[in-house]
């Protein structure tokens, strides 16, 4: 039998984590940002920045005060008995972290404004949920902030505008957005599938830890390729010019159809928040 009220707790444990602690590879892809920066305009940015982290990792409050939308990912294993009782816990978790981290209220119904003050409301929390091979469960907390999710787009190319099409695209983009998400980002490319599958592989593709490098060679390449080209733009650190305009390009793909070729950028702004909780078969949390 699970202990419900202990997910719970390490549940809102993980949402205050996520709002105010800053994962350790964001933190090292800014230091370097800030250690290759030769302004000081540029500098005084990412300083700033690192500040900011560094108040809010110490004091336990919330990097940003838009603490975003929810977003959970949870893997189960086939053999883990206790997904219905994690679900049931995802809301229950965010509206007490809610009134204790605390969060912003940021859930509102879109056609009366409406907000129910507890980051919930139709289809909210966002949760996902996939299953592997194994016993246990692996949950990610996702906050996504409004600001940068605003410069998300989503293009459905033609095959034969293919990949230099998509670079453009993109490059584009992120010279149209300049630093309105708060740049440095971090990039999620999705491509292949269809529409709604390339939107959810952009937004997956920022779960994975900062620099990491996609296994398969040709998107390893896309990605460095897209990274370089996207700095060489000059943007610079919230938008007043640098050499560091992202500070990662990540991509996934899924197989698609012979005549389309459909593209999602999602852009994470700087606070590239996250956090993760791992329950073994029984639902007690080991990380």
């Amino acid at each position: 039998m699970i202990d419900t009220q202990a997910l719970i707790d390490r549940m809102v444990l993980g949402l205050r984590g996520g709002a105010t602690q800053l994962p350790p590879d964001v933190v090292a892809a800014l230091e370097a940002a800030y250690e290759r920066e030769d302004t000081d305009t540029a500098r005084m940015q990412l300083k700033a920045i690192l500040d900011n982290v560094a108040l809010a990792r110490d004091e336990w409050v919330p990097l940003c005060q838009d603490t975003g939308i929810q977003v959970f990912y949870v893997t189960a294993g086939y053999g883990f008995p206790h997904l219905s009782d994690v679900v049931r816990a995802i809301p229950l978790a965010i509206a007490r972290a809610t009134s204790e981290v605390p969060l912003r209220p940021n859930t509102v119904n879109p056609f009366t404004g409406a907000n129910p003050k507890d980051n919930l409301g139709e289809h909210m929390p966002a949760v996902t949920i996939d299953l592997e091979e194994g016993d246990g469960c692996r949950i990610t907390i996702f906050p996504k902030g409004g600001g940068s999710e605003n410069m998300s787009a989503l293009w459905m190319l033609t095959p034969a505008a293919g990949f230099k099409g998509l670079k453009r695209k993109v490059l584009e983009h992120v010279q149209w957005a300049a630093g309105k998400p708060c740049t440095p980002v971090v990039l999620g490319i999705g491509i292949g599938g269809g529409a709604d599958m390339a939107v959810k592989l952009a937004k997956r593709a920022l779960l994975r830890p900062v620099g990491s490098v996609n296994p398969d060679g040709d998107a390893a390449a896309l990605e460095s390729e897209l990274l370089e080209d996207v700095n060489a733009l000059g943007i610079g650190p919230m938008g007043l010019g640098g050499r560091t305009t992202a500070l990662a390009v990540h991509v996934e793909y899924a197989h698609r159809h012979p005549a389309t070729f459909p593209t999602a950028l999602v852009v994470q702004c700087w606070c590239d928040r996250r956090a993760v909780i791992v329950l073994d078969r029984e639902g007690r949390a080991i990380g």
